[in-house]
């Protein structure tokens, strides 16, 4: 019974996930470089106000200015994550994981969205997967 209420506890986690996850800015800063901030502060506003679609456009700009930055793959993540693209978003979070080096929160929030990602395509034992992994990378 106590692993049957963890798996709703986990399935609710991560149905909000990507409620929040659009709107929410990262913990530390996506760039130093003003054109992107710019655009990633458009992009969030955009996201706000439920233009999803102009949004990913607004931070593949972003992409486009740093290619190698992985916040703004995060990021991308997330509007398709809200989007309902799930195989998207979890290939993007993926993405944004092969250029975040040693930045274990970055790393985890990742695992997050593709946790999301997965149970949203109703791979329960995938996205169970990924929540333990970021689990493991916040205790680093």
């Amino acid at each position: 019974m106590k692993k049957f209420f963890s798996h709703i506890a986990l399935f609710a986690l991560l149905l909000l996930l990507p409620a929040c996850a659009v709107l929410r800015p990262g913990p530390t800063p996506v760039s130093e470089n003003p054109a992107v901030l710019t655009l990633v502060e458009q992009a969030r506003a955009e996201a706000a106000e439920n233009k999803l679609q102009s949004a990913v456009a607004t931070i593949e700009r972003a992409q486009r200015l740093e290619p190698r930055n992985p916040w703004l793959w995060q990021e991308l993540a997330r509007l398709h994550l809200a989007q309902g693209d799930h195989a998207q978003a979890e290939s993007l979070a993926a993405r944004s994981n092969t250029w975040a080096g040693s930045d274990p929160a970055l790393r985890a929030a990742n695992w997050r969205l593709i946790g999301a990602a997965r149970s949203a395509r109703g791979d329960a034992a995938g996205a169970q997967a990924a929540e333990a992994r970021a689990v493991e990378l916040e205790r680093r």
